[in-house]
Formats: structure tokens, sequence, C-alpha cells
């Protein structure tokens, strides 16, 4: 199929910038880089949609494409939201303003636009992409989970090329599963807890709010001299990383501790969905190779599997990290047009 016959939009809207690409009817992208555009979602939904249609009109002239060649837009947004696209009533971390309380942003877009929206959150576009980025031709005869580490801890569940959203598009919340203690915490550890209010689910270790409230200052108790003592909780979190990717001993624990909370979510999922293939995404594996190679590494050390499970299935890195979610928008509004 040309261009002439037609593209879908992916759009995928955080909290400072929205991300875009461009695909063919025929699955080929015709943007290789990041497109950005502010997001203004501070400023509140109308703001937010107007930025939105900016984003879009952007990445089509990149793209070289007319408007009149859109066929449907792929939306995804931080949750929480339900599967129709309609944010919380009680708001989350990037839609603070009171006007996102029970928005529904795919119908507002969709309404802007003119063209069929399709909403998904991001971690579950990352993951599709990640999925069939993968599986290429067999997506549609595998399955499989994807953990997002970030600020917060997103994730996804893919069955036979298909993204799972449940009842009520919460499916895939890996981040608020409650993990058992034993063996995650060292002797005399609090139980972490999440920003959710629950203690103890993956997002409490395996986040930048977990190192920050829960990794980080149980860890600096072990290392009185450690460097990161006298630096501002905020920023000595977000250095963890870089000191892991130098070797820092106190850092790789922190990693450490939180490849095993992933290990053990894995081996829950493993017990009810059987995935093909186990992927991880997020800052946390935006690093240097070999860092990266060892979190891995280290995830698939701690998942407990049985013998046939570890032969049929891998784990790797979500791929194109940053234009994941995009994709993945832009994927599923392919599929939503049959």
């Amino acid at each position: 199929m040309t261009v002439q016959q037609g593209v879908v939009v992916g759009l995928d809207n955080g909290g400072t910038v929205n991300n875009a690409t461009v695909m063919t009817l025929d699955g080929n992208f015709l943007v290789d880089r990041l497109v950005e555009v502010p997001s203004r979602v501070t400023e509140g939904p109308a703001a937010a949609i107007d930025a939105l249609e900016e984003t879009l009109e952007t990445v089509l002239q990149v793209a070289s494409v007319d408007r009149s060649a859109v066929r449907a837009v792929g939306l995804d947004t931080p949750g929480p939201a339900n599967a129709h696209g309609v944010i919380s009533s009680r708001g989350s971390t990037n839609f603070l303003h009171p006007g996102w309380r029970g928005f529904d942003v795919r119908s507002a877009l969709e309404q802007r636009l003119g063209v069929p929206v399709v909403y998904n959150n991001d971690a579950n576009a990352a993951t599709l992409y990640a999925h069939v980025r993968h599986f290429g031709v067999a997506a549609d005869l595998r399955s499989s989970v994807a953990a997002i580490v970030g600020t917060g801890l997103g994730g996804g569940v893919v069955h036979k090329g298909q993204l799972v959203t449940g009842a009520t598009g919460m499916a895939g919340e890996l981040g608020h599963v409650l993990l058992p203690t034993e063996g995650l915490l060292e002797p005399g550890q609090p139980v972490p807890r999440c920003n959710c209010g629950q203690y103890g689910d993956v997002e409490s270790y395996a986040s930048l709010n977990g190192i920050r409230n829960n990794l980080l200052p149980y860890w600096l108790s072990r290392y009185p001299g450690h460097e990161l003592h006298d630096v501002e909780p905020h920023r000595a979190a977000r250095s963890v990383r870089s000191l892991g990717e130098r070797g820092d001993e106190m850092a790789l624990k922190i990693f450490e501790q939180q490849a095993r909370a992933l290990g053990t979510l894995f081996t829950i999922a493993s017990n009810f969905t059987d995935p093909d293939a186990y992927f991880v995404g997020g800052g946390v594996v935006e690093a240097a190779p070999h860092f990266r190679d060892w979190y891995l590494t280290k995830v698939a050390e701690f998942t407990v599997l049985r013998e046939e499970q570890r032969a049929a299935s891998v784990f790797a890195v979500v791929p194109d990290l940053d234009m994941a979610g995009a994709r993945g928008s832009a994927i599923a509004a392919l599929s939503a047009l049959g």
C-alpha cells in the first residue's frame, strides 16, 4: 500500500512532551526519530487537546503526509484511565489539573480531529510495540508480559497478539501487584510503601519513586559514608543509575533488589499467562549496554520458571523505548481499522 491509500498516526502523551509517529497501512513507519511537542497537560484538557492536534500536524509535516491521508489515530496517555480513555475521577500524577478528573480524552480528541481515535495507556502501547517488533509475522501466535520501570511502574499483557485490557481497562497494572516479602527484603528492612497506599507492591521496589522513598533510604543506612548522603533525595535517586553503571556497590545492591522484585512479578505472571516473552523497559534499561545486560540477566535469574518454560521463553528489552509508545499506539490504530 502507498501513502496515498492512507496512514495512521500514533500519539504518545506525556507529562512534559508528546511524541508522535506515522505508519502506512502496510505497517511501515515513516518517521525514524523522536518528534516531540510540549504536551501542556498542566494547563488542563483544552490546552492539552490543542497540543495533541499540533503534535499530529507536526509529525505529518516531518513525514511529508497530508492530513487528509490520516485514517485513524492511536492515542496513549499515562493512567489511571479506563479502557475508553476516561481519566480517573481521582486524577493522576500527570493530570493534576482539576479539569482532567473524569475527562474523556479519547472522545475529545476524536471530535477535534474528525477521525477514529483508539486509546491505550502508555505502558500497554509500549508493550504492544515490543511484542510486534520482537515476534514480527508470528506476533498473533505469541504472548508476552512487559514491565516498564519509570517514575512508577507500568506494564502490559499481550495474548495471541492482542492487548489484554480487562473489563475496565485496568488489566496490566502490574505495578500494584502485591509481592511476598520473603526473599525480597534484607533483615530489618522496612516493607516499602507505594504512592498508591499499598505496602510491598512491585512499584514500591521497581520505580524511581520506589528508589527515592524506600530502597535508597534503607541502603544509605547500610553505607554510612556514601557520597549520596549529602545529596537532595530526588536528585540522589536519579543519580543511582549512573552510579550503577560505574559499578558503585550500593547502587548495584539497589538494582539487584529491584531486579529481584521484577523476577518475582514475572514468576507470578508465568503461572497466569505462561508467556513466550518477558520484556523490561523504562529508564533502567536506557543505560550503558553492560549495565542493561547485567540488569536483564538478574531479572531472568530471579524469575523462577519450570524447565519447559525456561526453554520456551525469552527475556528482552523493550526496543526503541522513547518511540515505543507512539509506535504501539499506531499499531493499535491500524489493528482497529481491521
